[in-house]
């Protein structure tokens, strides 16, 4: 279509708008509206041309973008503004996340507030608040089986507490993340009710048939998400006397985006919770999003569509708001939810990095780093405007799902390899892990792990054995994985109690609601009195958080490790050592060169080897075999020895050169 007609389509549309609408003022929504339409046009075309209601429903389309400006609050348009102006704000190196549980880091909402001051001493200026929206008690998911997308779950508050919570945050420079899950809602939200009670009208918002014909055909090439819990991808409804596609639970209803009128309310949810003083949208299950028969209904191409369509509309609405997709999946995959053929993010700004995870636990139980190397190469270059989240954990499961070829070229079998991480980390080797076995399929043998951080790293069985040595080593493994995701490239997110050691909660098996899903183990409460010993030197919560604490700190202060496609991988012949560097493109004179040791013996790496390599990066100065360093993280010089650098067993350096 050419840009005139689309021109002239827009105007028609904006004579047609409700006159309560057209009475405000909206002259930035105009501006935004206008630059983009012709892009939002020719998606939403693409996606729903073909149906008889497109007009109306383009109608509707611009009056819910419109209605959500006009509920936008000063002080959001105020950061729109300046979001808009800065508009690389969210590549910055003085981002640092946490991820929680409101009523597993606190009691609720109200008692989420009095944690500012422990946010503020962490250095934590991002916090993902999982989901909060109201569920089913017992067929909840851990929060994604939404049965109202506008209630908060009375048994965490109230939406009051919500927004007094996102003043506070704004007040002490803390965003706010949230989640939005979008592929599909409880069968206790009123519009599954209203399917059920047989509206054609709501059964069209889901995927539902009155026999086996077309659900056969989709599951000849549907994965099963979980297995073991909940085979296939359909559950017959008896009130709606039809089957429904539930992709991960029974429970939950997968929404039918081929419909426009599913995209226009989840929209205006997304644009309702913007205006609650949101940061940061996270979309939960993105690759789900659009369903194709003869396909694994992942990943398609019009779940893209879908993802750009909505990005259009908030950056017409509430342009300050970013996008995080939760999409783990492949790593050629993945960097398409920035947006294809794009320079920037035109789907989402923000990605897990779900390879980086994965490939970091692998570096863990092999203490080698050839996976880890092989991994971060296949890693695809994200765009100029988008960023990663790097993670080590976080409330759900591990799945180590790299390439093959990686995994062949790291010198593994795949299924071998796999099959020993599992087991690994199930403590069946050394019993140095304590983690849970997740969804074991055992027609394919695949498995993902549950854990927290500090007992799949050794922490709890080295407690249970009263051994300094192992505990200290384990507490090492702590920092080096956060001193690899502090340094990589993107925003790190550390989860709940990580920064406390806090260890596996057994207590899920005796609740009936969370006994069957092994993911609670690592979704404790925190102990607060416990969490105190953070500030008693000798103590595991002193090493662990004060370590964290330093780092991140020091992180902040670094402009070589705001991410800019700024990294660039070394190869190095010693394979427990990862090493990459982090060119300052501000100051040409400050880049780092990181070295992580995942051995528990004592590693070196040659400086002439360092040197070898050279860097592609606009590296100043060179590195050079003479070169002298200080690290950064302890403020000394790194040991070396015979022409090397040498690293302790579990240690890394943030080394940068001196003179």
């Amino acid at each position: 279509m050419y840009e005139q007609i689309a021109h002239s389509l827009l105007n028609a549309i904006l004579d047609d708008l409700k006159p309560e609408i057209r009475r405000q003022d909206l002259r930035h929504f105009y501006t935004r509206l206008g630059a983009n339409f012709f892009a939002i046009h020719s998606l939403f075309s693409t996606l729903y041309g073909h149906r008889d209601d497109f007009a109306p429903q383009m109608l509707k389309l611009v009056e819910t973008m419109a209605k959500g400006y006009i509920d936008r609050s000063p002080e959001s348009e105020r950061l729109d503004m300046s979001r808009e102006t800065d508009h690389n704000w969210f590549l910055s190196q003085q981002w640092m996340g946490m991820a929680l549980y409101t009523n597993g880091f606190a009691e609720d909402l109200a008692d989420l507030s009095n944690k500012v001051e422990y946010f503020r001493e962490l250095g934590i200026n991002m916090v993902h608040v999982m989901p909060i929206l109201e569920c089913p008690v017992g067929k909840s998911d851990g929060g994604y089986a939404v049965s109202s997308f506008r209630r908060i779950d009375p048994r965490v508050g109230s939406l009051e507490d919500f927004q007094a919570l996102s003043e506070q945050f704004r007040a002490n420079g803390i965003l706010l993340v949230l989640d939005i899950v979008l592929n599909h809602t409880s069968d206790e939200h009123i519009w599954a009710l209203m399917a059920k009670q047989g509206d054609l009208c709501h059964q069209d918002y889901y995927y539902t048939f009155p026999d086996r014909r077309i659900p056969d055909l989709f599951e000849q090439s549907m994965p099963e998400i979980f297995p073991e819990t909940d085979p296939g991808n359909f559950t017959w409804n008896e009130e709606m006397q039809r089957w429904v596609m539930t992709v991960f639970h029974d429970y939950q209803w997968d929404l039918n985006y081929s419909n426009p009128a599913v995209f226009i309310d989840m929209l205006d949810i997304v644009l309702f919770w913007a205006n609650q003083g949101v940061d940061v949208l996270r979309l939960d299950a993105v690759a789900f999003l659009w369903k194709k028969i003869g396909s694994s209904s992942q990943n398609e191409h019009k779940a893209h569509l879908i993802l750009q369509l909505l990005k259009d509309c908030c950056q017409v609405t509430a342009p300050g708001v970013l996008f995080i997709a939760e999409a783990i999946v492949a790593p050629v995959e993945v960097a398409k939810y920035f947006g294809e053929d794009a320079i920037v993010a035109k789907e989402c700004e923000i990605a897990y990095n779900a390879t980086l995870m994965a490939l970091l636990w692998d570096g863990i139980a092999t203490k080698s780093t050839r996976l880890l190397s092989e991994g971060i190469k296949s890693l695809p270059t994200k765009l100029d405007r988008a960023t990663w989240l790097n993670y080590v954990r976080c409330h759900d499961d591990i799945g180590f799902g790299f390439n093959d070829s990686d995994i062949r070229a790291a010198g593994y079998d795949p299924y071998a390899h796999r099959q020993f991480l599992v087991d690994y980390f199930c403590g069946l080797y050394d019993d140095t892990a304590r983690g849970l076995a997740f969804m074991r399929n055992e027609a394919t043998g695949d498995a993902r792990i549950c854990g927290s951080l500090a007992s799949l790293v050794g922490l709890e069985s080295a407690l249970e054995r009263q051994d300094e040595q192992l505990i200290h080593q384990a507490i090492d493994r702590i920092v080096l994985l956060h001193g690899v995701i502090f340094s990589f490239g993107g925003i790190p997110l550390i989860y709940n109690g990580d920064a406390l050691g806090v260890l596996n909660d057994y207590s899920f098996r005796d609740d009936p609601d969370k006994q069957e899903d092994n993911r609670w183990v690592h979704r404790p409460k925190i102990n607060w009195q416990q969490a105190e010993q953070r500030n008693q030197p000798g103590t595991v919560e002193f090493e662990i958080f004060t370590a964290m604490q330093r780092m991140i700190s020091i992180r902040k202060q670094t402009s070589a490790f705001a991410d800019f496609n700024n990294r660039e991988l070394l190869p190095v012949a010693n394979d427990h050592v990862l090493c990459f560097q982090r060119a300052d493109l501000q100051q040409g004179a400050n880049s780092v060169l990181v070295l992580a040791n995942f051995d528990a013996s004592p590693q070196q790496v040659e400086l002439n080897e360092l040197c070898r390599t050279g860097s592609s990066l606009a590296i100043n100065p060179p590195l050079h075999s003479y070169c002298t360093f200080i690290d950064l993280y302890t403020g000394e010089a790194p040991t070396q020895f015979d022409g090397s650098i040498v690293l302790k067993g579990y240690q890394f350096y943030w080394l940068r050169q001196q003179g």
